[in-house]
């Protein structure tokens, strides 16, 4: 990964990239931006993914953008590069910006399992890198059990796996090629391990259901993906820690694979921005004195709003890019200010959205207006790992105060799985399609 050397001025705000891999990619992203806001409006309205986008972004590489370039990627490697483009995307379409962000984060996260893990995970990370550069994987993350059923790898006798389960919330689905997915092994005598096999689409038993029909974020094809006794060779599973484990040095991994959504929200907020003082100007008489007070204070919470997430960005990639001292504390630096700054996004750009809405006036209170599109998506922030509202409470105040907490959002769920294969927190089971 590349580090800020003493010529480059410090980054500020999300406005620019900082590397040169950086600012190629927002430059071949913007010829899209266009048709992609375009096409925005319709894509919500019907729920539909915009999956012409995204086979223009295959032909041109694009989904390769944070390969490492010595794969024949981009070689983005900045988490502030790979949010400066997400900002630019999530101001065309939020949707667009939040798919597009899983398959960047899984670029850099392969790209490390490539570079520092073990034999079996880098040749693993390699295959399916290459495939991102050649157009042949989309790569999706499947992270949520399904309230009805914990997903589950067992072995099949043979050396190799069977998987089931259900994951829920799995973005770019109805295009995804390659799933990553977090399981717990099943073995007998042993304790469970976090393992992430990769199931790809035509796998036996392995289903992409249609179900998506969400409040905001309509045209990310956030949908349930369901494995029956899926088979998975042994080569396929990246091998994680044990259940329970309480390895911090798991939150850097989590960090970068996550820390550029808030990007995408940047991108939203300024989106409602510049359109409620686009109405503003348009209008035949000046604005009136409490509007223009409020476009001031929407101006100093949009710079807020920028400056906190660049600076959160900032310090991962400094973090990331230092592998020496203690693993779990380098963790920890990286997971608390990216908490500190989603809290905060998530405060501001939902307060500046809705801001701008009251300026507008009931013209944005209609189901087609763009304020609309935008207040309904820019809600989706609070609900994503790592952390949504009460975990990252928690992380955030007993961090401060010295309590002992497992931080893996993921190990935790797995120990709240009960042993009849339903979690603890579900409140009726549900049928396997909806």
């Amino acid at each position: 990964m590349s580090t800020p050397t003493a010529h480059q001025a410090p980054p500020t705000g999300l406005h620019e990239p900082v590397t040169p891999a950086g600012r190629a990619l927002v430059d071949r992203l913007a010829g899209y931006l266009p048709q992609i806001r375009a096409t925005a409006a319709e894509h919500d309205r019907t729920g539909t993914f915009p999956t012409a986008t995204f086979d223009a972004f295959r032909k041109d590489g694009l989904m390769g953008a944070t390969v490492p370039a010595e794969l024949g990627g981009l070689g983005v490697d900045r988490l502030y590069d790979v949010a400066a483009a997400l900002v630019r995307v999530g101001h065309a379409d939020a949707s667009t910006a939040l798919a597009l962000h899983m398959q960047f984060s899984r670029g850099i996260t392969l790209g490390y399992e490539w570079r520092h893990g073990g034999p079996a995970a880098r040749a693993l990370a390699e295959r399916l890198l290459r495939m991102m550069v050649a157009g042949e994987a989309v790569v999706c993350s499947g992270i949520k059990d399904h309230h009805t059923a914990v997903t589950r790898l067992t072995p099949d006798g043979a050396g190799g796996w069977r998987l089931s389960g259900r994951k829920t919330l799995v973005s770019m689905g109805p295009i995804g090629t390659h799933f990553v997915i977090n399981a717990k092994t099943e073995l007998p005598g042993e304790a469970p391990r976090l393992v992430s096999p990769v199931v790809t689409r035509d796998t036996p038993g392995f289903s992409v259901l249609d179900n998506w029909d969400g409040l905001g974020m309509r045209a990310s094809g956030t949908v349930d993906i369901v494995f029956d006794d899926c088979p998975i060779p042994a080569e396929d599973v990246f091998v994680r820690d044990l259940v329970g484990a309480r390895n911090d040095a798991v939150l850097a991994g989590q960090t970068v694979s996550s820390i550029g959504m808030l990007g995408a929200y940047v991108g939203v907020a300024q989106a409602a921005y510049d359109l409620a003082v686009a109405a503003l100007v348009r209008r035949s008489e000046p604005a009136p004195a409490a509007a223009r007070t409020l476009v001031a204070e929407l101006s100093a919470r949009l710079y807020a709003l920028r400056a906190t997430a660049a600076t959160a960005l900032t310090t991962a990639d400094a973090r990331s890019a230092d592998l020496g001292g203690d693993p779990a504390e380098r963790g920890r630096q990286m997971m608390q200010p990216f908490q500190c700054a989603k809290l905060i996004v998530n405060q501001l750009a939902p307060g500046i959205v809705n801001d701008c809405l009251t300026l507008v006036g009931g013209a944005s209170f209609t189901a087609a207006h763009p304020l609309s599109r935008l207040y309904r998506d820019v809600r989706a922030g609070g609900f994503m790992q790592p952390y949504a509202y009460a975990d990252a409470v928690d992380f955030l105040s007993t961090q401060a105060l010295g309590i002992e907490r497992d931080n893996d959002y993921m190990s935790a769920w797995a120990t709240r799985a009960t042993k009849d294969g339903k979690s603890v927190d579900a409140p009726h089971p549900a049928p396997m399609s909806r």
